[in-house]
């Protein structure tokens, strides 16, 4: 049985787990991280170096990245609906998974931090609100993208960058501050609570 090490209000942990109810995987998951058994443990950094959660065990394959791990669950469990064959159709479904990661990730940190964790780290209002108009941008990009589908991000099916865009989407509108009208946005956070594999993980296990 799949192994998952990690503790399930990560929000990289949560895609996973997201991701296996997607895909019917039947998994055992060990608490690791904050609050729980330190990822600086040798038998942690012996799964990974990196000393972060998710970390998965397959059958003794060991592979740690939420993305990838993605990536490898789908393409192992032949979940092609998720994650086409098809070499194009494929490479639209990576795009905006790196485009999560590398973007529309990198723009909450500072006021997700700050608003909703309350770091003093991160409690400065000039970087604040800088984070929150880069979000904006970047959520209107998702706007645009969405309104094009119709339906979810890489096309009208849903697929495998639904889910960490779609956890993306749940964290802005679980941040408190004034958001503009996104409608299509919108229409795309009310299909994915549709989902059990966002009832159930999307939104830190509550509907």
């Amino acid at each position: 049985m799949l192994k998952i090490y990690g503790r399930d209000n990560s929000i990289n942990v949560r895609k996973v787990l997201w991701a296996c109810v997607e895909l019917g995987i039947p998994f055992e998951r060990e608490d690791w991280g904050s609050g729980f058994r330190s990822t600086s443990e040798p038998a942690f950094l012996a799964m990974n170096p990196n000393a972060m959660v998710p970390v998965i065990d397959d059958g003794g394959f060991v592979l740690w990245e939420s993305n990838t791990i993605l990536r490898y669950l789908a393409a192992q469990y032949g979940a092609a609906s998720l994650y086409p064959a098809d070499v194009r159709q494929r490479a639209r479904v990576d795009q905006w998974i790196d485009w999560q990661a590398s973007d529309l990730n990198r723009s909450w940190s500072q006021a997700f931090m700050a608003l909703v964790r309350k770091s003093p780290d991160y409690d400065d209002a000039r970087l604040v609100a800088a984070s929150i108009a880069n979000w904006t941008r970047y959520m209107r990009v998702l706007e645009q993208q969405l309104q094009h589908t119709g339906a979810y991000v890489a096309g009208a099916d849903f697929s495998l960058a639904d889910i960490p865009v779609g956890l993306s989407v749940n964290r802005w509108f679980g941040t408190p501050f004034e958001h503009p009208d996104l409608p299509a946005v919108a229409a795309y956070y009310e299909r994915l609570r549709g989902r059990e594999g966002f009832r159930l993980y999307g939104c830190n296990g509550q509907a």
